[in-house]
């Protein structure tokens, strides 16, 4: 086995369905946290570790496909594709600086129960980040992982218009499900 071709596949066509699952999913992770302190430290260091691994499909798929680029013919559509997709790799890095950031803080921010004096003190409740700092960190969550996602969409869509354009038939082949032909 490559990272070239998988059990006779270009691996790139393997590869990206990680990414198209794993950036979204990340991204969806990440604001929750940033909106929920709770979610955050339900969610610990899970969040982090997912953002890794989707940053790791990314480079994962670029390579095998640059590689596929190089065994198709030259295609305009195949160029943008190649085009977008050397852009997904800032937004994984992106999602990965953030869920740092928010499992970093929710943990500083919750070491201080573990020194309350009464369970029904005050002190005794989870601490939070400032009001200030979450909410600058949700904002950036969000924006960057709407950015990622409008990425991926946008990667995807432009892969599927260059494998596709000319592989199929508006009417079904002979003997097709729709009776046709």
């Amino acid at each position: 086995m490559s990272l070239e071709i998988i059990n006779g596949l270009p691996a790139h066509v393997l590869f990206v369905h990680a990414v198209i699952v794993l950036v979204p999913l990340t991204a969806l992770v990440l604001v929750v946290a940033a909106l929920l302190p709770r979610a955050a430290r339900r969610i610990g260091v899970a969040l982090p570790v997912l953002a890794l691994v989707t940053l790791g499909f990314v480079p994962l798929s670029t390579h095998a496909g640059e590689w596929l680029e190089r065994h198709v013919d030259s295609d305009p559509l195949v160029r943008r594709h190649a085009e977008l997709g050397d852009g997904m790799l800032p937004w994984a890095a992106g999602l990965v600086v953030l869920a740092a950031a928010v499992w970093w803080t929710t943990r500083r921010y919750a070491a201080g129960t573990a020194a309350a004096p009464a369970a029904g003190d005050a002190a005794a409740r989870p601490r939070t980040a400032p009001v200030a700092l979450r909410a600058v960190v949700a904002v950036l969550c969000l924006a960057v992982g709407a950015g990622a996602v409008v990425d991926v969409y946008r990667i995807g869509d432009s892969g599927a218009k260059a494998a596709w354009h000319d592989g199929f038939s508006q009417k079904a082949a002979k003997g097709g499900e729709d009776g046709e032909g």
